[in-house]
Parts: structure tokens; C-alpha cells; sequence
């Protein structure tokens, strides 16, 4: 038995369309334990909104599948319950601030009531004790006079509002995980710091573990414990900030610290040549292949060995395999 606070083990996830099998998660595992902050780092389409959407059950099946592995929360197997079943868990063990508030807020109930609705499906509270509880959180996450906001309707505000009242919506029922699925991506630099710091500030109030779903590894730079290089619907790096801020072993690691603008280091950016592999035919090597700048024929051929360097740090290529046996 796991004594995480979550374990997913070797996660495949598959949806079928006309085309094909897409293989979207291709055998991820990662661990989180209370109070920590993790975060999936990688480019669009790798397979990081997948993967938290799998544990959630925000997936339709069909088209979406878990082909094989296990998902599991507090020492329970949570990875084929159904919709039903894991209605007692959205909101008040695993909430979720979407990508786009504007599409995931309800554009015809006013903020406050959406709010409501969750606080009463897990807590045994009075519709005006939630209104109250509501209009505590508005306050809480910096909106000015709350009870107003609450009667809004999400058209009526700004994104920087919107995306601190999903926030608040979150943490109504103190969830022990939550996920954020590049909650800052429509938002200008000033408003992305405030919200992260605002769930920094919420994470600490609530006690609450956080997964960072994001493509930009500056983002992460001071909010993170720990960080998941994903990739092709895989894994190829994992460690701590420090590790994979200061001691990058994966090219693809490399290439996203060099597409992270710093104004210490008078460089300019270098892109990523290249696009993503076409996951409805997967590599069956290393999913980087193609554009590595520093593949070799094994690549191609084979899926790397996993390397480990430490306790949080691990990397899955050939390079490194290589570099290790010559040590």
C-alpha cells in the first residue's frame, strides 16, 4: 500500500476516433504527498490536461479509455470508479481551476450561485450559511465588496476576476488536491503573478496539496516542489526546482530553460525546432527523437532506460544511459 497522498502507477489513456488510436498518456507515474506542490511542464498536446482529467473523471468514455495502469488516493484504487461514485470526491477531495474561466464559469447563473452549489452538495450548511460561505471566499481571494460580486454574472468581469473567482470556487469545500490547468495562460505577466501567489497564499490557508499544469517552466520557477517534464505522453524528466532548473540531464529540458526569457542573461530565445509526434503513431523509441539535437540510432529504436540521480530525480535517455556506464 502506497503511503502517498496520491500514486499513479504506468497510466496509459487512449481515445478512439475515426482516424486511429490516440495514445495520449503512454505509462506515466508520479507520486504526491500532502501539503507538496507538483507541476507537469510540457507543450501542448503532450498529454498533461489528460492526465489530470483521467484522475478527476472529467473524460467521457467512450472516446477516452484507461488502457492499463492504477490510479490511487489515500490507499484507495480510485481508477475505474464510476461518474457516480466519484461525485463524493470532485470538490471536496480534488478540485480544479480550469484553463479558461470564461468557458468554464456558467454564463447564465450568477457567480454566487455556482459557488453555493458545490458548497451545499458537501457540506451540511443552509443555503444562506453558503451564501455566506461564498461571499468569505470572494473576500478572501482580493475581490472588493464580495456580496456584489457574488450576484454578478461571470460576462460582467474581467479575466483577472474570473479567474480568482474559480480559484474561490475551488478552495470552498477545502479540497486535499488541487489542480490547476494553466490557470494563467489568458492573463497578462501582472495578473499571472498575483495568481499565483494567490494560490500560494490559499494552498497554505486550506493546507492543501497542488498539481500546476503549465507549458511555461518561468511559471512554476518559485511555486513548485517538484516538477514533471512530460513529453509525447511521457515522462522523460522529473525533480525538484533545483534540479531541473540547475542541473538539466534531458535535451527537451534544456530547450524549455532556453525558451524562458531572463533578464539576468542577455541571450536570446532558442525555440524548439520541430513539432510534437504524431501520437496516433507513436515513436517507438524516445518520443523526442525527432528533434533532439542529439539523437542516436538507439534512440529510434528503443524507449530509454530511466537514470536516477537522487531520490526526486530522474531522467529517461539514452545520453544519460550512456554517460552512466561510462562513469
Amino acid at each position: 500500500m502506497t503511503n502517498h497522498l496520491l500514486d499513479v502507477q504506468d497510466l496509459h489513456v487512449s481515445f478512439d476516433t475515426h482516424a486511429g488510436e490516440v495514445q495520449a498518456v503512454r505509462g506515466v507515474s508520479f507520486w504526491l504527498d500532502a501539503g507538496e506542490t507538483l507541476s507537469i511542464v510540457g507543450e501542448s498536446g503532450c498529454g498533461k490536461s489528460v492526465t489530470i482529467q483521467t484522475i478527476m473523471k472529467l473524460l467521457p468514455s467512450p472516446p477516452s479509455q484507461i488502457k492499463s495502469g492504477a490510479i490511487t488516493y489515500q490507499g484507495t484504487d480510485i481508477t475505474h470508479l464510476s461518474d457516480k461514485a466519484m461525485e463524493s470526491y470532485r470538490g471536496k477531495e480534488f478540485s480544479m481551476i480550469f484553463q479558461d474561466s470564461m468557458t468554464s464559469l456558467n454564463p447564465t447563473m450568477r457567480v454566487g450561485r455556482q459557488m453555493c452549489e458545490g458548497i451545499l452538495r458537501h457540506q451540511r450548511v443552509s443555503r444562506q450559511e453558503a451564501q455566506q460561505i461564498s461571499a468569505e471566499l470572494l473576500g478572501q481571494v482580493g475581490l472588493p465588496n464580495p456580496e456584489l460580486v457574488a450576484k454578478r454574472y461571470p460576462h460582467t468581469m474581467s479575466g483577472g476576476q474570473r479567474q480568482r473567482v474559480m480559484i474561490a470556487m475551488a478552495m470552498a469545500c477545502n479540497p486535499k488536491i488541487l489542480f490547476a490547468d494553466e490557470p494563467t495562460t489568458a492573463l497578462d505577466v501582472t495578473i499571472q503573478a498575483q495568481v499565483l501567489d494567490l494560490i500560494r497564499e490559499m494552498k497554505e490557508k486550506m493546507n492543501s496539496s497542488v498539481i500546476m499544469i503549465t507549458h511555461d517552466l518561468g511559471v512554476v520557477a518559485s511555486l513548485c516542489d517538484r516538477i514533471l517534464i512530460m513529453y509525447g505522453g511521457k515522462i522523460v524528466e522529473s525533480g525538484s526546482d533545483r534540479e531541473i532548473f540547475y542541473d538539466p540531464k534531458h535535451p527537451y529540458t534544456r530547450g524549455l530553460l532556453q525558451c524562458v526569457h531572463n533578464p539576468e542573461k542577455k541571450e536570446k530565445l532558442k525555440p524548439i525546432a520541430g513539432s510534437p509526434p504524431d501520437l496516433l503513431k507513436p515513436p517507438a523509441g524516445c518520443p523526442f527523437v525527432d528533434r533532439c539535437p542529439e539523437a542516436m540510432k538507439v534512440c529510434k529504436l528503443y524507449m530509454p532506460e530511466v537514470t536516477t540521480y537522487s531520490a526526486t530525480h530522474q531522467c529517461a535517455c539514452w545520453l544519460e544511459e550512456a554517460n552512466r556506464r561510462k562513469g
